[in-house]
């Protein structure tokens, strides 16, 4: 999957769903699989990469994507856990990492963010080590670790986060 253009992202539409989905079931298996297992990545595929979760997620304007060449080549998505703005994926087609593309998605999600979000947090397997890697380089900082219920140490997920503002002082502090 050579491509002739450079990427193009952009918010997912309606008709990328289908795309989308494909693209889940193409590389994120295979990613999973070797990290934590068959069973775990069967079910990372099966629970967030179907129609309805997709669909919906594009629909509320949660979903960017990355397109070369008609195809699509990268996808992102956030979302909320409580009042905290989340980057729930962040996936770029293996032929087309190490060309800056995935702060490229970080950086749409991140514009679509209300103006006074004040951080942005992302969560990722502790057996994805290169994913760690990737965000500790776009300045997300390890907040804290949750272990797996499964007791698998690889299936313990972590939490990172970024500062988007400067964080003001308190008058505790002064």
């Amino acid at each position: 999957m050579t491509s002739r253009t450079e990427p193009v992202v952009r918010e997912a539409a309606a008709a990328d769903i289908a795309a989308i989905c494909q693209f889940g079931e193409d590389h994120v298996r295979r990613h999973y699989e070797p990290l934590i297992g068959a069973e775990a990545a069967e079910g990372q595929v099966r629970s967030w990469w179907n129609e309805s979760h997709v669909g919906t997620a594009v629909a509320q304007g949660l979903v960017v994507v990355a397109e070369a060449d008609g195809e699509l080549v990268g996808v992102a998505q956030r979302g909320r856990s409580g009042a905290e703005h989340v980057v729930y994926k962040l996936y770029v087609h293996p032929q087309h990492r190490g060309r800056g593309l995935g702060p490229q998605l970080l950086d749409a999600l991140t514009r679509q963010l209300p103006a006074d979000t004040d951080r942005l947090y992302i969560e990722h397997f502790v057996a994805n080590a290169r994913a760690g890697s990737f965000y500790e380089r776009e300045g997300f900082a390890v907040e804290r670790v949750e272990p797996s219920p499964t007791g698998d140490p690889g299936l313990g997920v972590v939490w990172r986060v970024r500062q988007l503002r400067p964080v003001e002082p308190t008058s505790e502090g002064m």
